[in-house]
């Protein structure tokens, strides 16, 4: 074994990993990259000759944030292995945990990218504030619209992590008394062609940065342009934001069968039936969360017990509120969240009209009548509420 690997080794047993926890990491990361398994030891090599030889500069700017992404970051568990992953980047900057404070901390965040310029990469958690001229927020004295203007035209890319970095999440939602927008948008009008990549979600899951990290700087994505053709049109890596909730979700059957949850505490909630008469968005949303899921893998929202609120989405905040309000539409399938039907019970009878049509990843709507001019929620239907929707 070279001394590279014993090293490595090392950091994985300080941490307590095996290196069948490494070796499965590098399968999970594979797979959200859209690899196949024999890409396996390649992103295994990767990561072990970066842990054991060269640090990636990186700066960790915060707009206007809650710190949730960060708090996100932090609690990284599954495995273990994603810490050492972070590890290869050299965080010269990252405001909330950083020791350095006034002029100190500012000097490490431009020597950083100026030192390293082309090279550096810049994590950007929180919306970008555009009011009163940028002062909306101040960062050492100054607008912090400054920070972009200075730094995003010399760094390599920006993985703008959280739904406010994305398109400016809560803060954006109205009235937006801050103007705020999310880092693509910024940079679009200020004409800076820096690649940025957008993982939305309010917070941000750990697993995909690690998933960007190992793609974007280990296995040379930037550097040959082929991060760019994995986006989709919101920049949005397409393996991680192809399929919708509903795609993955384990209580589709219920969805599909008209079992539905009408109210929190009654014996269909006990039965893990379908939430979407709850307010569920996961038929619009874009993410993996079934998949992936948070905390150590250990569940994620809709198994939780919470209907999917859609965080995931642009513009989450206003086009998903109230958050327990049933949806006017639902697209069922991948790229279809564009479109979708006004649902009755999938696989009940709709004023003698049979409004399921099973197959193929679709559901068919004849209900006749209701694709009209509705409000975004609607109230409960005369066929939802014979089975105890109106409770």
């Amino acid at each position: 074994m070279a001394y590279e690997d014993r090293a490595f080794a090392e950091q994985l047993a300080a941490r307590g990993v095996t290196r069948r926890d490494f070796v499965k990491f590098c399968g999970s990361v594979a797979a959200m990259l859209g690899l196949s398994e024999s890409m396996v030891p390649t992103i295994a090599s990767a990561v072990e000759s970066a842990a054991g030889s060269k640090l990636y500069p990186a700066v960790w700017v915060n707009g206007g944030a809650c710190t949730g992404c960060t708090e996100s970051m932090a609690q990284a568990t599954y495995p273990d292995v994603a810490t050492v992953v972070l590890d290869i980047l050299s965080m010269n900057y990252m405001e909330t945990v950083m020791m350095a404070m006034g002029a100190d901390a500012e000097k490490a965040l431009y020597d950083t990218v100026n030192n390293n310029e082309g090279k550096a990469i810049m994590i950007y958690e929180g919306s970008v504030m555009k009011g009163w001229d940028g002062n909306a927020l101040r960062v050492a004295g100054e607008p912090s619209l400054k920070i972009l203007d200075d730094l995003a035209p010399k760094v390599a890319a920006i993985i703008a992590v959280g739904s406010c970095a994305v398109d400016g999440g809560w803060v954006k939602a109205g009235p937006n008394t801050a103007d705020a927008t999310g880092v693509s948008m910024y940079l679009a009008e200020k004409g800076i062609k820096t690649p940025v990549i957008n993982l939305p979600t309010c917070p941000v899951n750990p697993e995909w940065i690690v998933a960007m990290v190992v793609d974007v700087l280990l296995l040379g994505e930037l550097e040959s342009g082929a991060i760019l053709g994995k986006l989709d049109a919101q920049g949005r890596p397409k393996l991680i934001f192809g399929q919708t909730i509903h795609d993955n979700c384990p209580r589709r059957g219920h969805f599909e069968n008209g079992e539905f949850v009408y109210q929190f505490g009654s014996p269909e909630e006990a039965k893990g039936y379908c939430l979407y008469a709850m307010g569920c968005k996961g038929p619009q949303t874009q993410t993996n969360c079934p998949i992936v899921r948070w905390n150590n893998q250990t569940s994620w929202c809709v198994e939780s017990g919470s209907p999917c609120i859609g965080c995931g989405n642009f513009n989450w905040v206003d086009n998903g509120a109230p958050f327990l309000g049933r949806m006017r539409k639902v697209a069922i399938g991948s790229g279809s969240h564009n479109g979708g039907f006004a649902p009755g019970v999938a696989g009940a009878a709709v004023g003698g009209v049979v409004a399921a049509a099973l197959g193929v990843h679709a559901i068919g709507m004849a209900a006749t009548g209701r694709l009209g001019n509705m409000p975004d929620t609607e109230d409960v239907k005369e066929h939802d509420r014979k089975k105890g929707g109106d409770k």
